[in-house]
């Protein structure tokens, strides 16, 4: 209890001096900077006289401060440049040859542009500061996205620095109907977002609905756009993602001119797309790099792989348990001599060997890349190998099983991917206790759930679901580009008008 009343009121008087306005006192604003910011030794605090001028501080955080730009452009001007009488704000101002600048009047103000890495200036006398926009982060190199690698099309990806992947994006959109918003979420992070847009193109409706459900995150801190995704989907509870997470920006900039929104997070090389459909996640960028008719081959290739991934070891479960009349005579008679050995019944010998597969390939996600690929193809051979010797599994379903890890892999979403991995072991459990009729109320569910999903208003099945046609020639298929001369009608259209409030939404500020 008393360490809650001291945190309680550490807090307290955290609250209080950010609440304070800046002091014409420079000894006052100075002792409420060093009260906020102690034992921080990252802090400086540079006090110095400005030549013909007042007595001044300079208040920066090391490390993400461009001290050398602080020390020409701000400081060196300062102490040298100058005539007799200059002694008002303006004319000091004046001095400091930084083109980015603002005057500040709050200390939480204050406090929030030193955690930016904007240096703080404070004259004696003067009830006003100015900031200067010159921080300095250390940022990786733009390099090749490796989660959605093609093999034709751009190679660079975001990094982790919002600036820099707004500017890949304001590089492919030279146009000023680009627009950004841009806000901050957490209480200490103070990460900022911003919502990127094409005016006129995007429906406005879409971007407030946007924006509002960013104000109503109340957090501590984001760490990574995960984060938010989790705080906007319409439905937190669904396994199936309804944002699309991508870290290209040749796939962000053709969304917004879809009509879509994508949110960019600093310190995350990801960024949200919305709304998105089902079909839309199980596109590649790589269709529109491709010609028409091999793009649309890929396409059905990938409706047809993705039922695989899904229902091949449920199937397979199901007839070898319920329906074996259904299985050829000699094909029913190879399984039955590959399974004489085998103490498990089917539903069992699946479950261990699809619960051992997604071991060992998190195993080989988490290791090293020079191990981890090793790891999982070896591993996988061996102890498939060495459970067929053992007498545990049969033949076959070591075969379908590598069949249905194969055909998981070609979802292009790693998101969809993960839940199309979840849900297959359920179904499993529906096969191995009904045969092939739980197999179908298992799909029944399964798409009574996607019917019922929404991104940001958007039908989730849509266009199958409301059914529209126009829309099938960039879904179902991929029409030439000459072609595709409409934008999608999800977008713009009335089920964006839809101000279909998240059921997490609910929360509770301070």
């Amino acid at each position: 209890m008393n360490d809650n009343k001291g945190l309680e009121s550490i807090l307290q008087m955290q609250r209080e001096l950010l609440a304070r306005p800046i002091s014409t006192s420079l000894r006052s604003n100075t002792d409420v900077l060093r009260q906020l910011f102690e034992n921080a030794s990252d802090v400086v605090f540079h006090e110095f006289t400005i030549r013909n001028g007042p007595l001044a501080l300079l208040v920066y955080i090391d490390g993400i401060t461009d001290t050398k730009e602080l020390e020409r452009h701000v400081l060196a001007p300062l102490k040298t440049d100058g005539t007799d009488g200059e002694l008002g704000w303006e004319a000091v101002i004046q001095r400091i040859s930084v083109s980015s600048s603002q005057s500040v009047r709050t200390i939480q103000k204050a406090a929030d542009e030193l955690g930016a890495g904007n240096p703080l200036l404070l004259l004696e006398g003067q009830a006003v500061g100015a900031f200067f926009a010159i921080p300095f982060w250390q940022m990786r190199a733009i390099e090749e996205p490796q989660a959605e690698t093609v093999v034709r099309g751009p190679r660079e990806g975001f990094i982790e620095t919002l600036h820099v992947n707004l500017s890949m994006i304001r590089r492919r959109l030279q146009t000023p109907a680009f627009k950004l918003k841009k806000l901050s979420i957490g209480r200490y992070t103070k990460t900022t977002c911003a919502i990127a847009y094409i005016e006129g193109v995007t429906d406005p409706n879409l971007v407030e609905e946007m924006e509002r459900r960013l104000k109503d995150i109340d957090v501590d801190g984001i760490v990574d756009s995960n984060h938010i995704e989790e705080w906007i989907e319409d439905n937190p509870l669904s396994l199936f993602p309804q944002l699309q997470a991508t870290e290209r920006p040749d796939v962000v900039v053709s969304s917004l001119l879809e009509g879509r929104i994508a949110l960019l997070v600093n310190g995350s090389p990801f960024s949200l797309i919305a709304p998105v459909t089902l079909l839309t996640l199980m596109q590649s960028s790589e269709d529109y790099y491709e010609r028409s008719f091999v793009a649309t081959g890929i396409r059905w290739l990938r409706l047809l792989i993705s039922f695989i991934a899904i229902l091949m070891p449920s199937i397979y479960v199901a007839v070898l348990s319920f329906h074996q009349e259904m299985i050829p005579t000699a094909l029913l008679l190879t399984i039955s001599k590959s399974r004489e050995q085998i103490p498990f019944p089917a539903l069992f010998e699946a479950l261990l060997m699809e619960v051992t597969f997604e071991a060992l390939r998190e195993a080989g996600i988490r290791l090293p890349k020079q191990v981890g690929s090793a790891v999982s193809i070896v591993g996988a051979l061996v102890i498939g190998q060495a459970a067929i010797s053992a007498g545990i599994v049969s033949s076959p379903m070591i075969m379908v099983v590598a069949i249905t890890g194969v055909a998981s892999f070609l979802i292009p979403n790693y998101q969809l991917g993960l839940a199309i991995r979840l849900i297959r072991f359920p179904i499993m459990f529906c096969a191995g206790l009904l045969g092939l009729y739980g197999i179908v109320l298992a799909g029944v569910f399964i798409v009574v759930h996607m019917l019922s999903l929404r991104s940001f208003g958007v039908p989730y099945l849509s266009p199958l679901s409301p059914i529209q046609f126009e829309q099938f020639k960039d879904t179902l298929v991929r029409a030439p580009s000459w072609a595709l001369n409409k934008r999608p009608h999800l977008t713009g259209s009335i089920w964006n008008k839809l101000r279909v409030r998240p059921h997490h939404s609910r929360l509770k500020k301070g």
